[in-house]
């Protein structure tokens, strides 16, 4: 994967996620599976799995990482973010130190009640759950602070409705991130 090919925002979100040698790390919505190639390699006894909705982009997912794959690092499912699309996926029972979201509508557009529950029973403890948004288009409108703004106050009092204590990270000028511990 070249440095080219990698987005800003994923960058910085995998910065932020502070990855961990022995960590157990948990995407949802992974598209083409950018972030799972940026992850591995800070990987030794550690894993990530990696969901999205899409068959096509879990296949584009698993051709990009398909060495991490193959060893073991990385498990890459076509499945939703419920606990039925998960178990369907043969990732039942599974903990996770760090869950992570990267422009994935699902915690910054509704109360997601559901959504949070089944992570807070995902994450091992201690373990946190990470929002990253970066608005399409917006980045030269002059309204992008406020626009953050907006969305890092909802997104916040949507972790704490669901047993969250929430943090949030202006990444750059035109990503936010939220992090949620329950």
């Amino acid at each position: 994967m070249t440095g080219a090919a990698v987005p800003e925002r994923i960058r910085q979100a995998v910065a932020v996620l502070d990855v961990r040698a022995g960590d157990r790390l948990l995407e949802i919505g992974c598209g083409g599976g950018v972030a799972v190639g940026l992850v591995c390699p800070l990987l030794t006894t550690g894993t990530i799995t990696a969901v999205d909705r899409s068959a096509t982009a879990t296949a584009r997912a698993v051709r990009r990482n398909a060495g991490p794959v193959r060893d073991g690092r990385a498990t890459i499912a076509t499945a939703a973010f419920t606990e039925p699309g998960l178990t369907g996926a043969g990732l039942a029972g599974r903990r996770f130190d760090k869950i992570f979201a990267i422009n994935v509508n699902l915690f910054w557009t509704g109360p997601a009640r559901a959504e949070l529950a089944l992570a807070a029973h995902l994450l091992t403890p201690g373990g946190a759950l990470y929002a990253f948004y970066e608005p399409p288009g917006e980045r030269l409108d002059e309204r992008i602070d406020e626009r953050l703004d907006e969305l890092a106050a909802k997104v916040t009092g949507t972790f704490e409705a669901g047993g969250f204590a929430a943090e949030v990270l202006r990444l750059s000028a035109a990503v936010v991130g939220i992090v949620g511990r329950p």
